[in-house]
């Protein structure tokens, strides 16, 4: 997915006209680390990371276990595997701006619970807004709009979680192209099932004294809007954004969502 992503926001969003140069400034900037969801990975940022970079922040997008290329498997892949490589990628940087689309929303939040003195923002993007014990399963049980269950099979036997082939480009990108759509279509891999059934632990002292911000998108089977909404409401949020787009903004308009994360990086 990876070159096929960098070629859409080229040629079909026009990708390198919102490449701008680097901002000359005093100010000190913002290392910001990016989070992919379940059923994706890393590539999930192309478009996004050299928007950012031209701002001049540091970017890291981290691939979780499990993902991609990596070839990790499901029996040794915990929840806590996905926390600790976010807290390896940020090491011992401070000020830092974590950023979870989907699942990710919970592993953002954990990371930020263990180490909330290095964290200085948390940007949910179309994500899971936990409070202490939920599990993403257990929240996508309260979200009717979600076209997930229709086309998701359990493998407990192999701890995995299937999305069907025939789903996955109404679920994650019905507003991307028809190329686009046939490759995540021919492409979903199975998820590792047991993070996704782990509750995460968080306190009022540590994950709740960081700064968030949520980033709804409106056309969203994955995780439907009005869930969103609820999510938020129930929450204690700094700052909301709207963008008309299916789960992956990313992927339809990276300018319109790297431009909120810069804005946001200030």
């Amino acid at each position: 997915m990876k070159n096929l992503l960098l070629t859409i926001a080229m040629s079909v969003l026009g990708f390198t006209s919102f490449a701008a140069t680097p901002t000359q400034s005093n100010k000190k900037m913002e290392t910001i680390i990016l989070v992919h969801g379940a059923w994706a990975d890393v590539s999930s940022w192309d478009a996004v990371v050299p928007l950012l970079k031209a701002q001049g922040h540091e970017v890291i997008a981290v691939n979780l276990a499990g993902h991609g290329k990596d070839e990790t498997s499901f029996a040794g892949i915990t929840f806590k595997t996905y926390v600790d490589q976010v807290k390896e990628a940020i090491g011992t940087r401070t000020n830092v701006i974590l950023v979870g689309h989907s699942f990710a929303g919970l592993v953002i939040s954990q990371v930020a619970e263990e180490i909330p003195a290095q964290i200085h923002k948390l940007i949910f993007l179309a994500a899971a807004l936990p409070h202490d014990g939920d599990s993403l399963l257990g929240l996508a049980k309260l979200d009717a709009g979600s076209h997930i269950s229709k086309y998701l099979t359990i493998d407990k036997e192999h701890g995995a979680a299937i999305i069907a082939k025939e789903g996955a480009a109404d679920i994650f990108a019905a507003d991307a192209p028809q190329q686009v759509q046939d490759y995540i279509a021919a492409n979903v891999k199975a998820e590792p099932l047991v993070p996704l059934a782990t509750p995460v632990h968080l306190t009022e002292k540590n994950f709740g004294s960081i700064k968030k911000v949520y980033i709804h998108t409106t056309n969203d089977h994955a995780i439907s809007y009005p869930a969103q909404q609820y999510m938020v409401k129930n929450s204690k949020i700094d700052k909301v954004y709207t963008l008309e787009s299916s789960h992956t903004p990313f992927i339809s308009m990276p300018d319109k969502l790297a431009d909120i994360i810069i804005t946001e990086s200030k």
